[in-house]
């Protein structure tokens, strides 16, 4: 049975900053001809992609152990046992826990992954923030409504099949035969989405790697001139296109010009 037939309308199970949704039909285009590959992904974040084009095989990485973890349990048809409701007392109290199982060297915990999901659902704006100590500090959101799902039991049939690693990309277990589609965070101030940072030496090395792949590549970033500049000189192929802005705490939704560097697609 295809995957396609498995799950046909799931979206992303959580709300993630610079999500891929709207890319997917451009990406599907050139992945129809590629399927049979195993799709691997160095930055999976809120699994837009790999849900729009449901490969049967998936290698999918992210920099935060977090959002890992709780895709791990999701495989696993994960159920909440914790209370979840939008209340502000409720919610300083899990990022307490949440804070507290990071600390206690239980990140990788169901119940962190339940908190993980409730803290993302009902935290402002959907961001997933950390200081300099590693605690989640998100305030919270200004939802008037939001409803909890008891289970997310279909997401488990679906990443049936996917391996989800937490690694820097260059070691990633990557053969010649794989589809790579890169999303970096972008080339613009914040890119806060891990403890680390992602700095545009890393920028350079993820765009070398990719080079060096032999089988199918496509990356997408913000079309700043040095991106283009990077992406160019390493004889990908550009396209240019304009992005919704789907997460903004100024309100400001204008599109954002990005790249899609594609080759041997």
């Amino acid at each position: 049975m295809s995957q396609e037939a498995i799950a046909p309308a799931l979206r992303p199970p959580l709300k993630w900053a610079g999500g891929k949704r709207w890319l997917v039909p451009y990406l599907r285009s050139y992945w129809r001809a590629h399927c049979h590959r195993p799709l691997v992904e160095p930055f999976c974040g809120g699994l837009a992609v790999a849900l729009g084009l449901l490969p049967e095989r998936a290698y999918l990485n992210d920099a935060n152990p977090h959002l890992i973890n709780f895709y791990r349990w999701l495989q696993g048809d994960l159920r909440f046992t914790i209370p979840m409701r939008n209340e502000e007392e409720l919610y300083y109290s899990h990022r307490r826990r949440f804070n507290e199982l990071i600390a206690g060297g239980q990140a990788g915990s169901g119940e962190a992954a339940q908190l993980f999901y409730y803290l993302n659902r009902t935290g402002y704006n959907g961001l997933c923030r950390f200081n300099a100590g590693g605690e989640f500090n998100v305030p919270f959101g200004r939802y008037r409504r939001i409803n909890y799902p008891a289970g997310l039991a279909p997401y488990g049939a679906a990443l049936r099949g996917w391996v989800f690693l937490c690694q820097d990309f260059e070691v990633l277990p990557v053969g010649p035969d794989a589809f790579l589609y890169a999303d970096p965070p972008y080339d613009v101030e914040f890119r806060q989405y891990a403890r680390e940072g992602f700095r545009w030496e890393d920028q350079v090395r993820l765009a070398n790697w990719l080079a060096r792949h032999p089988g199918p590549v496509i990356a997408s970033n913000q079309a700043t001139d040095r991106v283009v500049a990077l992406y160019r000189d390493l004889g990908f192929t550009l396209s240019f296109l304009s992005a919704p802005r789907m997460i903004s705490c100024t309100g400001d939704r204008t599109p954002a010009r990005e790249i899609l560097a594609l080759r041997g697609v």
